[in-house]
């Protein structure tokens, strides 16, 4: 239960940190960041608290798709029109903290007041982005057991759409899903990118078995699928068996933005659904439990640093839990007793699933 709560608490604090009120999610230099971050006294220094260091919208997302998740639903049509509601509630309080305007807008699509199509949005040539794949590390936590993979990519798959309906956003959110639920069952991390390159087909069975929207979903499926087998095949762990990724000698605040503008389709790391994950992720490749290592490649980088560290600081959170991690970071963050109370509730809700399947 503690790497619940850890991972809750962590995805909220590598938001907050990747955000810093919207000064360094905006700022497009890692250079840059790392030179204010080392004036306020460095990484061990820092005290986040509600004014100075705020969620975004990001991590109040996620937490409304785990509040969802841990309701007591009967069935899968029923929590997504439960996650609906909160969804359209949850868009006023996002108000002055800079919210993603592809969730805002979705979130205008969604239909709570009826019973049969509150989650159906129009397929949305904009909803590529990062929005989809920060809010659905919950759903790895709730069915992560193995046998339950079928119903993380349904789930993660449906929430996603509902507000970044585009293949590139919603495979974004089974990604995390995925690599939620592959950290709690002690999936060594070099694995997971070509595991996920292995479930992405029962994610395309899953669409046409809805008849929604496969004729636009066809040429957008492959640019995620393409861009995720490079990336493996650059750190050199696209097969069986190779499980040592290969990193740059040297690499610096600026040639790792380099990277991830060459891993964006927007020269902006971390914008878009399929390279958001895949920051997190080589940032916890190279990282390992080396806490301030990880905050440096996922929070402090040029581009959509809060998406990034959002992501990576939940999966951290999963494997490692928070004994690297400096007290000052979580002790007085925003909505900090929330956070922990729904990373129990998401534990209790999936052991006392897989204790009712057994």
């Amino acid at each position: 239960m503690e790497k619940f709560q850890a991972a809750m608490l962590l995805s909220a604090v590598g938001d907050s940190l990747g955000y810093r009120k919207g000064r360094w999610e905006s700022c497009m230099s890692g250079c840059q960041i790392q030179k204010e971050l080392s004036d306020l006294g460095g990484l061990t220094a820092l005290k986040l608290d509600p004014e100075n260091w705020p969620l975004s919208d990001g991590a109040l997302m996620h937490m409304t798709t785990a509040e969802a998740l841990i309701s007591d639903y009967w069935g899968l049509e029923d929590l997504y029109r439960e996650v609906v509601r909160l969804f359209v509630a949850a868009t006023v309080s996002l108000q002055g903290r800079t919210p993603d305007p592809s969730t805002v807008e979705a979130c205008s699509f969604l239909k709570p007041d009826n019973y049969l199509l509150a989650w159906h949005t129009p397929f949305n040539e904009k909803g590529s982005g990062f929005g989809a794949a920060t809010k659905t590390m919950c759903v790895g936590m709730r069915y992560w057991q193995p046998e339950r993979l079928e119903t993380l990519v349904e789930v993660s798959i449906e929430i996603g759409r509902m507000t970044h309906n585009h293949p590139i956003g919603f495979l974004g959110s089974l990604c995390t899903a995925l690599f939620a639920s592959y950290a709690i069952q002690g999936k060594p991390v070099v694995t997971w990118g070509r595991d996920l390159m292995k479930v992405i087909p029962k994610a395309e069975d899953y669409c046409r078995k809805t008849i929604r929207h496969m004729a636009e979903y066809q040429e957008k499926w492959f640019y995620f699928e393409a861009k995720w087998q490079f990336y493996l095949q650059e750190r050199e762990i696209e097969e069986e068996g190779q499980n040592k990724p290969l990193f740059p000698n040297t690499y610096s605040a600026d040639e790792v933005d380099k990277v991830y503008k060459s891993w964006s389709s927007e020269g902006r790391g971390g914008h878009r659904g399929h390279d958001a994950p895949m920051i997190a992720y080589d940032a916890l490749l190279a990282a390992g439990p080396d806490w301030s290592e990880l905050c440096k490649r996922a929070m402090f980088h040029g581009g959509e640093s809060s998406a990034t560290g959002l992501i990576a600081g939940c999966l951290y959170g999963l494997i490692y839990g928070l004994n690297q991690v400096p007290p000052g970071l979580y002790q007085n963050l925003e909505k900090r007793e929330k956070l922990e109370e729904l990373g129990s509730k998401l534990y209790h809700t999936a052991s006392a699933e897989k204790y009712i399947e057994k």
